[in-house]
């Protein structure tokens, strides 16, 4: 670790670096200083706030809230602002009727008590709007930061703010599971989730998608694009309003249900959330929101992605963690989300934001002034807080640079995520698939890239996800079989060279991946199987069409075609991990990774995985080396008949293993594999089953040429 374990007692820096000594003081003593401001940060929500509780409760008093009274608070953060008043159905759209008061440090007011029959003020399901004079005499209408839902009808481009306050929200049944051991991500996209051309629903997504998610073995879903974003095709990164689920989807206790569905079925949600950056849209966002350019966000350029087209956070701005914390608060207490996917976190790390960065792994360029140590200390107290209240919550940071620390605890000076996605991966795959024949991959680099992660530090491995999905990229199928897809899928037709080659690399690529590549495993909906069509949201572009921004999973549901053998393999990875725990093991343990031979062994959690990754050759009793001697079995095999494979390897054998030391362990068996295309027996994984005390027997397979 170059991160320093800090002891309990605070010491000063010259104590620390006299126990501690790196070779590179300077860069030492600056995780020392984030973690003072750290400290600086917790020690003021004490004293201001009476701690973090309150303070990150602040949905309860900001924006609209019932009273015990049955009268509504009206409570805003708007410092430009000259003057505020409310606006809407329940007053005619009476532009001065109720102002709001003006309060300390740039706050406004406004309480409305109950009617004669005690029922509030403004009826559930009512349009509002927030009227904002400026001190340049401008009048602006703006819905509240705040808003717990927002709708727009077919003809506007514009969200309104409505007013959600149902008498009988929905309650929630089902306790959140544990976290599990190992983390098996579905990255899901609730308006994509249904073969029809149309926007899906919560509801759909409850009870269609749901089951086979279960049914796959992911304990995990990641949902995108729920915080409510007003251009569909920006995958939801663009918010508009972060306390409002996407209405569009359906309404607030739908996502509700469909979270408590979830729970029942023990499986988690995480949600894909975007503090990184917000959209630049002023009539239902957050820009301008009080007539000036800050607000929420930086001033002048500081204040704007240059790359992205929208507005940066001031996270030094006592009223912006208010707000964004609160908003992870809300996410949690309010739908009972089990944690958070951390959108862009590398453009919050640095000024910069990582545009031009080819980062190289040295420390000069972690540790800097181009570091936004605003940033990072709100990821800090941001983490503190949720693994705080909710020990079980989950955080994964969307980081491409390899910040050092981002994945250790707070007090070894990290930033308290429990993972970082392994960004490099899936690019990496592309970058093979793209660029090199078979013949010519470079095992070794692939080994390094599965790999190379900063140890202690956990990683989310995938072979892709949303991002190869995209219209102008290409899914790993799609690079593997391209056209062949749409018409050669057919188990009523020979199988072609190239869809047997790309369905054998396909089960192989992805179980390599989850095997060596991390600590948990992700995969995007509808790769699973190959889906055979990119992802375009409905543009100007394509005429505004939905045909590509859906999931076919009725392919799935055809027994006649390949893409069920591939959804059968990815189930049976997963259920095998869930039975052995490689995932929640230590990093593998590689014994081969054999140039010439296209060959990549390694042990992890007492499984062996064997990769014949050669186009041509096939090898009988290859010498396999292994840590515990006894008896052998194959557990998964990507060449069994179910998942599209030629059934060449006989499961009843056993392998046992030889006192013969190879490759730096102290046993080895043999083992029969052939090459992954035209017949292939590409991938296993055998299980070590118990010692034996027995003659080793060499195993004998039937090969064909």
């Amino acid at each position: 670790l170059e991160a320093p374990v800090l002891p309990a007692a605070p010491l000063s820096h010259f104590q620390l670096f006299r126990l501690h000594l790196p070779r590179e003081p300077s860069s030492f003593l600056l995780p020392l200083r984030r973690y003072g401001l750290f400290q600086k940060q917790l020690h003021l929500l004490e004293e201001v706030e009476n701690g973090f509780d309150q303070f990150t409760r602040s949905y309860q008093t900001f924006g609209v809230n019932r009273q015990a009274s049955g009268g509504l608070l009206f409570k805003e953060w708007a410092p430009g602002a000259e003057a505020l008043f409310l606006t809407g159905d329940f007053n005619g759209w009476d532009n001065f009727s109720h102002p709001y008061t003006k309060k300390e440090f740039g706050k406004w007011e406004l309480y409305l008590p109950p009617q004669e029959d005690r029922s509030p003020a403004v009826p559930h399901l009512s349009k509002l709007k927030v009227v904002v004079h400026t001190k340049n005499r401008e009048r602006l209408y703006r819905n509240s930061p705040w808003a717990k839902y927002v709708t727009k009808n077919d003809t506007s481009v514009v969200y309104d703010w409505v007013h959600w306050d149902p008498l009988q929200p929905y309650l929630h049944i089902h306790p959140r599971p544990k976290k599990p051991r190992s983390l098996r991500i579905y990255e899901s996209h609730v308006g994509i989730a249904s073969p029809e051309g149309k926007i899906a629903s919560y509801t759909n997504f409850t009870v269609n998608v749901l089951p086979r998610i279960k049914d796959l073995g992911y304990n995990c879903i990641q949902l995108m694009a729920v915080m409510e974003h007003a251009y569909y095709a920006s995958f939801g990164y663009q918010v508009t309003s972060f306390f409002a689920a996407s209405s569009r989807y359906g309404t607030p206790d739908e996502l509700k249900k469909l979270i408590d569905e979830a729970h029942r079925l023990g499986i988690l949600v995480l949600l894909d959330v975007v503090h990184s950056h917000a959209s630049k849209n002023t009539e239902d966002g957050l820009s301008r929101f009080d007539g000036t350019d800050s607000c929420f966000f930086h001033e002048g350029p500081r204040g704007e992605h240059s790359l992205w087209g929208s507005r940066l956070f001031n996270y030094s701005s006592w009223e912006v963690r208010r707000f964004l914390l609160s908003n992870l608060r809300w996410w949690m207490e309010e739908y009972r989300f089990d944690g958070f996917r951390f959108d862009g976190v590398t453009s919050m790390l640095y000024h910069h934001h990582g545009v031009g960065m080819s980062f190289s792994g040295d420390y000069s360029e972690y540790f800097g002034l181009h570091v936004d140590e605003e940033s990072v200390v709100y990821l800090m107290v941001a983490n503190h807080i949720l693994h705080s209240l909710y020990p079980d919550c989950i955080t994964i940071a969307e980081d491409v640079s390899g910040m050092p620390g981002l994945c250790r605890r707070l007090a070894e000076g990290g930033c308290g995520f429990d993972y970082r996605l392994a960004m490099a991966i899936p690019d990496k795959w592309i970058q093979i698939l793209k660029e090199y024949k078979d013949e010519d991959w470079n095992i070794g680099n692939i080994v390094y890239t599965l790999t190379n992660r900063r140890y202690g530090e956990k990683c989310i491995s995938y072979a892709e996800s949303h991002d190869q999905a995209l219209v102008g990229d290409k899914t790993l199928a799609f690079w593997l079989m391209d056209k062949e897809m749409y018409t050669n899928m057919s188990t009523f037709i020979p199988m072609t060279a190239v869809i047997d080659r790309g369905i054998q690399l396909h089960k192989m690529i992805r179980l390599l991946t989850h095997g060596l590549g991390g600590e948990g495993y992700l995969n995007f909906m509808g790769n699973e199987f190959g889906h055979p069509e990119w992802l375009d949201f409905p543009r100007k572009g394509n005429n505004e069409s939905y045909h590509y921004a859906r999931r076919q999973y009725n392919l799935v549901d055809t027994d006649h075609l390949r893409y069920r053998q591939l959804y059968a393999f990815d189930r049976e990875m997963n259920h095998t991990e869930d039975k052995y725990g490689w995932l929640a093991s230590p990093p593998a343990y590689i014994t081969a990774k054999h140039e010439g031979d296209k060959v990549i062994i390694f042990e992890r959690a007492s499984v062996v995985f064997i990769f014949n990754f050669h186009p041509s050759q096939s090898y009988s009793s290859y010498r396999v080396a292994v840590e515990m001697p006894g008896k052998y079995k194959i557990k998964l095999d990507s060449d069994a008949v179910q998942y599209g494979g030629h059934g060449r390897l006989d499961h009843s054998t056993e392998f046992f293993t030889e006192a013969v030391p190879f490759n730096g362990r102290p046993h080895s068996m043999l083992v029969s594999t052939v090459q992954y295309t035209f017949a292939t027996a590409p991938a296993l994984a055998v299980r070590f089953t118990h010692p034996v005390q027995r003659p080793p027997q060499q195993p004998t397979l039937a090969m064909r040429p």
